[in-house]
């Protein structure tokens, strides 16, 4: 596992200067919350080539953690500065096909979700931009199916089935719900370095996109649906755009909760899952 640790003090934009535009494709891509599985979904690469480019992008740079050198070119705007690496997927190595264009996720440092058939995909893909274009009426269903929701409570990930190389120190979700019926979420994740990412944001669930308080850059509003008790649809945005649909569901026991993500743009997606353990 990388060390994520501070580089020497350095021009940060002479960083971006030392890199290639792949290079800087696949730190854009982490620093909105990809992993590396994600990254090379999204570009259509092999792990293993993702893990080059930022192999060759630390040694160029001098800096000894990719998610570092991602945070500082995030500092820098470097993404604003360049809109085309904002926007365009780079072809897959040994192609002369254009990628698929799509936005990239958020998770921050990690990826949570669960296995889905993949004809639940394309509903998921709907629902991504559904709260972007027009807010659902909160009806008396869904006010009553919030009271009733296994979903509130504490979730803490169960950090095995996360990779080795990206697996936190800890991540904990938690939902409640107001007499309003509006539902509080609040995520922490705490890095293998020991530093922390948290958001939180209070929305009814009815769709409409709210504010997403924190320190994870990658996102700025949220918004739920609540199509059964034990569910809970939750799209994340950036910029008044999609970045992922993830949706979360109790098991019957109420013991444990999965996770699924879908990203935003993606042709065929590939879904990546989590499980969490109810602790409160």
């Amino acid at each position: 596992m990388e060390r994520l640790t501070s580089a020497p003090s350095r021009d940060t934009s002479s960083l971006a200067d030392a890199l290639s535009v792949r290079e800087l494709e696949v730190l854009r891509l982490l620093a909105e919350g990809h992993t590396i599985k994600s990254i090379a979904a999204q570009l259509d690469r092999t792990e293993a080539s993702i893990n080059e480019r930022l192999r060759d992008a630390r040694r160029k740079t001098g800096v000894g953690s990719s998610r570092e050198l991602a945070r500082q070119l995030v500092a820098q705007k470097i993404w604003d500065k360049n809109p085309d690496l904002a926007m365009t997927s780079l072809p897959a190595e040994g192609s002369v096909q254009p990628a698929s264009r799509g936005l990239p996720g958020p998770k921050g440092t990690i990826a949570m979700l669960i296995a889905m058939p993949l004809i639940a995909a394309g509903s998921l893909l709907m629902a991504a931009d559904a709260p972007f274009n027009a807010a659902r009426p909160h009806t008396a269903q869904t006010a009553a199916a919030a009271r009733t929701s296994p979903l509130v409570g504490r979730w803490a990930l169960d950090t095995a089935g996360v990779p080795a190389e990206e697996r936190p120190r800890a991540v904990t979700i938690s939902f409640s719900v107001a007499p309003d019926q509006r539902w509080t979420t609040h995520v922490e994740i705490v890095n293998p370095d020991g530093g922390t990412l948290h958001a939180e944001s209070t929305a009814a669930l009815d769709a409409a996109p709210v504010p997403v308080s924190g320190n994870m850059g990658f996102i700025d509003s949220g918004s739920l649906r609540q199509p059964a008790p034990g569910t809970l649809v939750m799209t994340l945005g950036k910029d008044g755009a999609p970045v992922s649909t993830r949706v979360y569901t109790v098991s019957r026991d109420r013991k444990s909760m999965t996770e699924t993500i879908i990203w935003a743009g993606s042709s065929m997606p590939k879904l990546e899952t989590n499980t969490f353990r109810r602790i409160g």
